[in-house]
C-alpha cells in the first residue's frame, strides 16, 4: 500500500510502468458473433467485455411494477461478471448486488442515446459478458454495448465510452491517475467512473477512501476523463463509425401503423379471434396494439409483415357510397 502510494505521488511511477495519464492498450472488434443481432468486443488491457444485442417486438417490453410506480422498459442492459474473469472458481447463480449496480451504471450512460419508439419500434436488450477483468469492467461495458448497438442497426444518437480515474494523495500532494487497474483501485484513494459522448457526460459514479476530494481534484479528474474518453471513442470509430443501415437478417422486422383508438376492439375481435387469425394466416410473429391506436406488426420476413399490414388496413377501409 505505502510503496504503491509513495511511488505514484513522488515520481509518477505506476505498478505497470504507465504514465499517469496513459490509457492501456485498446482492442475493438464488431460482428464476431454471427448469429446475434449485433455484437462487439472491447478490451482495455486485461479488461475485456463482450456485448450481444437482441431486438424484439414492442410486446416484449419488461413490465416493471413497484410500490411507487408501474411502467415498461423497452431498453435493458444486463451485466454478467463470472468468477473466471478474475481467475477464481465458484458457482453460477443469478446476478448479485455488484452485477446489478454495474449494469445500472452502464445503462444510465447509454439510455439518453437510445432512439424513441417512434424512431425505432423495437424492444432492445444488450448483455455484457465480462471475459476478463482488471480495472473498470463497467466502463468497458459502456464501450462494448455502444458498438454492439450500432452493429445491430440501432440508430444511436452518438457513440459512448467510459473510463475510471483514480487518485493517490497525502497531506500535501496528490496525483490523479487515468485508467486505474487492480492495485491502484485497491490501494488508491478514489475510483471515479465517468461515461459519456464526445459532447458531454451521461453517468458518473465515484467512491473515495479519504475524507473527500477538493474541487481542484474533481476538475482535474473530469478533464482527464474527457481526454481518455475522446481517445477511446476515436479507437472505437475505427471499428464502427455509425449505426448500420440494415438490421441483421436474424432480427425481426417491425412495421408500424395507426388505427382509430375507438375501433381497437374490431381488430382484436371476440376473444382475440380476428387478431389471432391474422397472425396464423400470415405466419408473422405477433401484432401488438397500444391504447393510442398504434399497431406494431412483427415478422421474420418483410413480405409476411406487409401481408399482415394489408389485412389490418382492409379491416378499417372506409367505403364511400357510390
Amino acid at each position: 500500500d505505502a510503496a504503491v502510494h509513495r511511488s505514484a505521488i513522488e515520481s509518477g511511477r505506476r505498478p505497470d510502468g504507465r504514465k499517469i495519464d496513459e490509457v492501456r492498450e485498446l482492442y475493438v472488434e464488431i460482428s464476431l458473433l454471427e448469429r446475434t443481432h449485433g455484437s462487439a468486443l472491447f478490451a482495455r488491457g486485461n479488461t475485456q467485455a463482450l456485448a450481444a444485442v437482441t431486438l424484439a417486438p414492442p410486446g416484449a417490453e419488461q413490465l416493471v411494477e413497484t410500490m411507487e410506480q408501474t411502467g415498461k422498459r423497452r431498453f435493458m442492459l444486463h451485466y454478467n461478471f463470472p468468477k473466471y474473469s478474475v481467475g477464481e472458481t465458484g458457482s453460477f447463480r443469478g446476478p448479485g448486488r455488484r452485477d446489478i449496480g454495474h449494469g445500472a451504471l452502464a445503462e444510465k450512460a447509454l439510455r439518453p442515446l437510445i432512439p424513441t419508439q417512434e424512431e425505432f419500434p423495437y424492444t432492445i436488450r444488450v448483455v455484457s459478458e465480462i471475459l476478463s477483468s482488471n480495472g473498470s469492467s463497467s466502463m468497458a461495458t459502456v464501450s462494448a454495448c455502444s458498438m454492439a448497438l450500432m452493429d445491430a442497426g440501432v440508430p444511436m444518437k452518438k457513440p459512448a465510452a467510459g473510463i475510471a480515474i483514480g487518485l493517490m494523495s497525502d497531506e500535501a500532494r496528490h496525483r490523479v491517475l487515468t485508467d486505474i487497474q487492480g492495485p491502484e483501485d485497491h490501494y488508491g484513494d478514489m475510483d471515479c467512473k465517468v461515461a459519456g459522448t464526445r459532447d458531454g457526460v451521461n453517468a458518473v459514479q465515484m467512491d473515495v477512501k479519504v475524507e473527500g476530494i477538493t474541487l481542484e481534484i474533481a476538475r482535474e479528474a473530469m478533464e482527464r476523463a474527457k481526454a481518455a474518453r475522446l481517445h477511446i471513442l476515436s479507437q472505437m470509430e475505427v471499428a464502427i463509425r455509425e449505426p448500420r443501415a440494415e438490421l441483421s437478417p436474424y432480427a425481426p422486422r417491425v412495421i408500424t401503423l395507426r388505427i382509430d383508438p375507438s375501433r381497437i376492439g374490431e381488430l382484436i375481435g371476440p376473444g382475440g379471434k380476428i387478431i389471432n387469425g391474422i397472425v396464423e394466416r400470415t405466419g408473422i410473429l405477433s401484432i401488438d396494439v397500444e391504447q393510442t391506436g398504434e399497431v406494431f406488426i412483427a415478422a421474420r420476413r418483410p413480405e409476411a409483415a406487409e401481408l399482415a399490414k394489408r389485412e389490418v388496413e382492409s379491416l378499417f377501409r372506409d367505403y364511400l357510397v357510390g
